[in-house]
């Protein structure tokens, strides 16, 4: 029975970890908090999950919450100039719903589980003079470990990392009682972009109660118009900014949000994040190795909700080829061509596709939005491959691969597809100075 040790007790560690154990394994997991301090914590994130990192948990036999949960269905974007001029929209269902769990919850559920399936759970923060001795007591020491100190032991990749900053400030408010869209014939998660000044996402969410609650993240860039809670302390300071930047900058929002309620007190946060690719193989002093998963070496800013997803992803691809090694050594080349799968099968366009988020949209982009305003099945198709990134490739680079695309799914000359598009836009700009814009 080969020993592995894992660093950290989030998606990527955790699902390692019982993906080994039903191999025959024998695994430890070392926490730096116990699940009832991860329970009893703050809301580290939104984290909605898409289907294809679902799978990779039903696989496991973690879906312990698909009979109870709010299924997120689709998503409805708002896209916009300046705060309160709603440029377009557009609005399109998944094939299959995705869900985002409370990782408190979710952490503390697994994490008693584990022992339950025999894995051994270890309470205690690791640092980097900790790791030598776990890769000497061990056949393989994983480090899942994301954002904390060890994970700097990992050289950062400047290939791969386009950013030496935090592109968005980051601010976290999770809500009870707000008010359905009655006019968006599922539950869905909503997308308020703005050109100049950041995004806001509404999220279904299930709280650690077990209620449907949403999830609202305001991506801000910095000294911008959204950028107002640098001064929030309380979870009652960051919900009432989030109000009243809502009513200023998406009034048609305001009446759901008006009634709404922290869902607890520590059901908020914020911060920032500068994505970072690092290295997969960390050499310890003794010449001994550290192999690094999920956000440890693939940091994204969660602007496209891919963080979870790709450390489920990351996790499926290692556990079969950690299984397929057998009983030979796990070395530096076998670590490095595990993560090169990983990277070129999903996270490398899930770094891409979130990069993209960040910056300007791309006039390629911008010509299947403009369609998809449109065409109901460009719009789905669309939201549909934020659950396998990959598959926007070429179409939002190549304006050229944009146009054939446009054209193929409308079955019309992509000039007339976007003629009609731009009309209704100019359309709703009108009804808007009149005042008679339908509220959504």
């Amino acid at each position: 029975m080969r020993k592995i040790a894992i660093v950290g007790s989030g998606q990527a560690g955790l699902q390692l970890a019982f993906g080994l154990l039903q191999h025959g394994y024998a695994v430890t997991l070392y926490s730096d908090r116990t699940p009832e301090e991860i329970l009893n914590g703050r809301v580290p994130a939104t984290a909605f999950i898409f289907d294809r990192g679902l799978s990779y948990e039903r696989e496991l036999g973690l879906n312990f919450w698909d009979d109870e949960v709010k299924w997120g269905e689709g998503i409805h974007l708002d896209f916009c100039l300046a705060p309160g001029n709603r440029l377009f929209k557009m609005t399109g269902r998944w094939r299959r719903p995705g869900q985002a769990i409370d990782q408190r919850l979710k952490y503390w559920r697994w994490m008693r589980e584990l022992e339950a399936r025999g894995g051994t759970l270890v309470i205690r923060p690791i640092g980097a003079s900790d790791l030598d001795a776990l890769a000497a007591e061990n056949d393989l020491l994983v480090v899942a470990a994301g954002k904390a100190e060890v994970s700097s032991l990992f050289e950062r990749d400047p290939e791969r990392s386009r950013y030496t900053e935090p592109q968005r400030k980051l601010a976290l408010v999770t809500v009870k009682g707000l008010k359905p869209w009655e006019k968006i014939p599922f539950h869905a998660v909503k997308f308020t972009l703005y050109e100049q000044d950041g995004e806001v996402f509404w999220v279904p969410f299930h709280h650690k109660s077990s209620q449907s609650t949403y999830s609202i993240l305001f991506e801000c860039k910095a000294g911008r118009g959204l950028d107002r809670f640098g001064a929030a302390e309380t979870g009652e300071d960051m919900l009432k900014v989030a109000k009243e930047l809502i009513a200023r900058w998406a009034p048609w929002e305001e009446e759901h949000l008006r009634g709404a309620e922290l869902a607890d007190p520590l059901a908020w946060g914020k911060g920032a994040i500068t994505p970072t690719v690092r290295k997969p193989v960390a050499r310890l002093p003794s010449g001994r190795l550290a192999f690094g998963i999920g956000d440890t070496v693939v940091l994204n800013d969660p602007i496209a909700g891919q963080g979870s997803n790709c450390a489920s992803k990351a996790a499926h691809v290692y556990i079969r080829r950690i299984v397929e090694h057998g009983s030979r050594p796990f070395d530096a080349d076998w670590m490095q061509s595990v993560f090169e799968e990983h990277w070129e099968k999903d996270a490398r366009w899930i770094t891409a596709f979130s990069n993209l988020f960040l910056e300007p949209i791309t006039p390629a982009a911008k010509e299947v939005l403009l369609a998809g305003t449109r065409h109901p099945g460009i719009a789905a198709e669309f939201f549909d491959d934020f659950n396998d990134p990959q598959n926007f490739w070429p179409r939002v680079e190549d304006v050229g691969a944009a146009r054939r695309y446009v054209a193929e799914k409308t079955g019309a000359p992509w000039l007339k597809t976007a003629a009609l598009a731009r009309a209704a836009i100019a359309g709703g700009q009108v009804k808007r100075k009149l005042g008679i814009e339908n509220r959504v």
